[in-house]
């Protein structure tokens, strides 16, 4: 046989996205056993907490719609009777694993199984795509989903898959494929399963804490550390790396019992957020911060002759809607003049003009010809300046 001979199917829906906090809403699994499908089951689940309006528009599962549905204690014997001595086959396979173990550990329950996720067994056999989410998949290979975002819709979807390898892939190629995709990631002792699965491919702020459960409402929640990410669930990921096991690292990855997020919109938000956080957390992990410095942005004036050609703006506390011809947002003066570097460099632009080099004529950047030469009367400030502006 190229994969396991006994497959289990599952797919949750939950309340969100977190693996404790959350709570699932529907279970479904398909029993595959010798490549025929043995049993097929699907159910929804009393969270016991609401489903966000945002959760319930993606799914289509309400809570009038759980309000008669069994807690998954009552679901839990059938549940893993149908898991019993089967490969537990998910798509980011990690994140439902994560979800049924810890609804078992919740009503004092053990469960553990092999993991074979069809994420990662999409990746190993077609490397030339970029895109391996199921929609992807269900456009790429003609799949049917009767059902999408309900458990027993993407459980059905993922067996029409996984035949379709069996149809075109060698047994020995395909097996070696589901080796690797039931390679089990690092899992940092400290944090429940799942924790890193549900981590979004999105930028944001993310903490770590000590304590393994938030704090009752309205009590103050520390934090180890605090840091931004273009990428959250890769920038989380490396903290419990190869990279992280000696000296200071070890020793918070070795402390962090539980991970936060916040996802932000854009550069300006997390900077802002990250500020407030740290001033209000003082993370022990975090370096100190540097003599505080009202939150600033850059206005350009472009028709000022003399340099720099542009003013700072205290930004801290006041209505974003204003800031429609500000640029930027620094929390100290190094980092805008390392932006203004790497523009300068990009567009061939003055340093001088800048505000970066003093002296008069021309700058040393036009000397390597780095510089258009705005300083040596080479372009007008107005063609100068129109580079900056974009």
């Amino acid at each position: 046989m190229s994969l396991p001979s006994r497959l289990a199917f599952i797919d949750v829906e939950s309340t969100g996205a977190h693996p404790v906090r959350d709570r699932i809403t529907e279970i479904a699994i398909l029993r595959v056993e010798d490549g025929e499908v043995v049993a097929r089951w699907e159910s929804l689940v009393a969270p016991g907490q609401p489903i966000p309006p945002l959760i319930e528009e993606v799914t289509g599962i309400s809570d009038a719609m759980v309000a008669e549905a069994p807690a998954f204690e009552v679901l839990a014997d059938t549940v893993a009777a149908l898991l019993e001595g089967c490969v537990f086959v998910a798509h980011s396979a990690r994140f439902d694993y994560g979800f049924i173990r810890n609804a078992f550990t919740r009503i004092g329950r053990e469960f553990e199984a092999p993991v074979l996720c069809t994420v990662k067994l999409s990746r190993a056999l077609y490397p030339e795509h970029h895109r391996h989410g199921l929609d992807a998949l269900i456009e790429r290979h003609g799949l049917v989903c009767a059902a999408r975002h309900r458990a027993m819709g993407d459980v059905e979807v993922l067996w029409q898959f996984v035949r379709g390898l069996e149809a075109g892939f060698a047994p020995e190629v395909l097996a070696r494929a589901a080796a690797r995709a039931m390679k089990a990631p690092t899992q940092p002792p400290g944090l429940p399963e799942g924790m890193l699965e549900a981590l979004p491919d999105a930028p944001g702020l993310y903490l770590f804490h000590a304590q393994p459960e938030p704090p009752p409402a309205g009590a103050r929640d520390p934090a180890l550390f605090v840091g931004r990410a273009q990428s959250l669930r890769a920038r989380v990921r490396e903290h419990f790396g190869a990279g992280a096991r000696k000296g200071r690292d070890a020793e918070l990855a070795a402390r962090v019992k539980r991970v936060e997020w916040i996802e932000t919109a854009g550069e300006l938000d997390t900077s802002l957020r990250e500020n407030a956080l740290l001033r209000a957390l003082a993370p022990p992990y975090n370096r100190p911060q540097e003599p505080a410095e009202a939150a600033f942005a850059l206005r350009l004036l472009p028709r000022r002759r003399r340099a720099p050609i542009y003013e700072t703006v205290a930004i801290a506390g006041t209505d974003p809607a204003d800031w429609h011809d500000l640029h930027g947002v620094f929390r100290n003066r190094r980092e805008a003049d390392n932006l203004l570097r790497e523009l300068a460099m990009l567009y061939r632009l003055c340093p001088r003009r800048l505000g970066l080099e003093g002296g008069n004529g021309a700058c040393t950047a036009y000397a390597a010809r780095r510089c258009a030469g705005v300083c040596a009367r080479r372009e007008t400030p107005e063609e100068h300046d129109a580079r900056l502006a974009g």
